[in-house]
């Protein structure tokens, strides 16, 4: 019977702090979604490069081809007249209502239009992109063009859901700190004529909170081994039931999440055990009942 309770203990315990855990995972997996969405928009924000009419379609398909090597660049592509005016007049408009305004010629230049990475797409970043490219091709721009009101809306957006995330995740810690803390504290009540036992009989402190420890950080690894396996069962089952959500990690973002759960389940095991540890290594035999 008491080998049974043990083992009810042990697992009791484990499944509490996955459950906790689990809760975390939820936070750190929705900020990586939110980080992966944020790079995507910030992607997406487009530059054109307008160039003087003098210049023809084979020099601006140079640069280019020079722009691609460049590592401020996401993605560069040429936009042909064509594909400028049908891309100025949209769906809603034809395309040869515009050239017959201007008696059949297209208005609309060459021009080359840019993406750019992730962490040039702040004010500074784009401000830097549009300096380097003045600096380069001077002589051939007319204009470097984009539209700086998007990049601060996308950059500012971002920044206000990263702290709001920031502070529930650290609210959330806070909160499993304080359930695992009691979970632990519960689970050592019951040992802690064991622990004044071995302490009667003349074993150091070291040797009494060695297995104990070194058991902490079992419990702290299994329930996040536990809990990271609930989170994507959790997203497995919201992509397939759900088809409006697409839920996508790759292989560093595992590995993140991995560490995480498990770094922070065997951290705070390990301190709820030291500290309830040394509380019952300092109280009388008196106490303990």
């Amino acid at each position: 019977m008491n080998k049974r309770g043990v083992k009810s203990s042990y697992i009791s315990t484990i499944i509490g702090i996955s459950l906790v855990l689990f809760m975390i995972g939820i936070v750190m997996g929705g900020f990586l979604g939110l980080d992966n969405v944020q790079k995507q928009a910030k992607e997406s924000l487009q530059g054109d490069l307008f160039f003087i009419p003098e210049m023809n379609p084979s020099d601006i398909k140079q640069i280019e081809q020079e722009l691609k090597t460049w590592d401020q660049f996401n993605e560069v592509f040429y936009v042909s007249p064509e594909r400028a005016i049908e891309e100025f007049t949209g769906e809603d408009e034809n395309a040869d209502n515009i050239l017959a305004i201007f008696e059949g010629e297209n208005p609309l230049p060459p021009t080359i239009g840019f993406r750019p990475k992730s962490n040039y797409a702040t004010l500074e970043g784009m401000a830097s992109i549009k300096d380097t490219l003045l600096t380069v091709y001077g002589a051939q721009l007319e204009e470097v063009s984009y539209d700086e009101s998007s990049v601060k809306k996308v950059n500012l957006g971002f920044k206000q859901f990263i702290f709001v995330f920031g502070v529930v995740a650290l609210l959330l810690i806070m909160v499993a700190f304080a359930l695992i803390n009691n979970t632990i504290r519960l689970s050592l009540y019951a040992k802690r004529f064991s622990i004044k036992t071995m302490q009667l009989v003349g074993a150091k402190s070291g040797y009494i909170r060695r297995p104990f420890l070194m058991q902490a950080i079992g419990i702290g690894a299994v329930s996040g081994i536990i809990a990271l396996a609930l989170l994507f069962g959790l997203f497995y089952s919201l992509n397939n039931l759900i088809d409006t959500i697409e839920i996508v990690f790759d292989f560093n973002y595992f590995i993140f999440l991995l560490i995480g759960l498990i770094s922070i389940g065997v951290v705070i095991t390990f301190i709820s055990t030291w500290f309830a540890l040394n509380k019952y290594l300092r109280l009388k035999l008196d106490d303990l009942y």
